[in-house]
């Protein structure tokens, strides 16, 4: 297990060997958010309370299963990722409560990580993103997270997605499967920038790239 406290700062986590080595998901995201002052001082614990939709440490928490462990004056629990974002800027943190740290399951032989997100300039929020997590062995990929933000008001769990990953090679036809999938995961909303059709469409775009980024091979 990989602890990842809530005050561990941004610049900390991009630079960290052992994040490199056991978390790679995060070691390949931390770059994209924001810009270097910024992630000089801002925190991982930051990051996951503030539930920004189109953050990346929320979505590669859910991409990883992690465990969140929150405290207040009457004791400790433990959410899981994937329950604890409610909605816009919206967690299960409770009133008097805070979030201590982030615990992930360190990487498994066999299993790789990918991380893509599109944005107007290098820094700014995602328009959308993709963090993937999954074995991918003997040419096949299995056991695949994959999770979208900044397209909906929480990280969303494309389940479709992954299921067409499931048992597969990297090829043409599970790039098509995949992308036809997205659209059965996700139900984007628009933004004064970019139509929620416009959305869909770069969500796509980047499904069909991760599954090429996760075999390790040329999107």
């Amino acid at each position: 297990t990989v602890r990842i406290g809530a005050l561990a700062r941004h610049r900390s986590l991009e630079h960290s060997a052992e994040i490199a080595r056991c978390l790679p998901l995060i070691h390949q995201a931390m770059p994209h958010v924001a810009h270097a002052a910024i992630r000089n001082r801002g925190t991982f614990g930051g990051s996951i309370a503030y539930a920004d939709p189109a953050a990346e440490l929320p979505a590669c928490s859910v991409a990883l299963d992690a465990t969140l462990r929150l405290a207040s004056k009457s004791g400790e629990r433990s959410v899981p990722a994937r329950q604890f974002f409610k909605g816009l800027y919206e967690t299960d943190l409770r009133p008097g409560e805070v979030l201590l740290s982030g615990e992930f399951r360190a990487l498994q032989p066999g299993y790789r990580s990918a991380f893509l997100e599109l944005a107007r300039r290098h820094g700014d929020y995602a328009i959308v993103g993709v963090a993937a997590h999954g074995k991918f062995e003997g040419g096949r990929f299995s056991d695949a997270s994959v999770v979208f933000f900044g397209i909906s008001a929480v990280p969303v769990l494309a389940v479709s997605a992954a299921a067409a990953l499931e048992g597969n090679p990297c090829s043409l036809d599970t790039v098509a499967a995949v992308q036809a999938a997205v659209s059965e995961d996700l139900e984007p909303y628009g933004d004064l920038y970019h139509s929620a059709a416009t959305k869909l469409h770069l969500a796509r775009v980047l499904a069909g790239r991760i599954v090429n980024a996760l075999a390790g091979t040329a999107s």
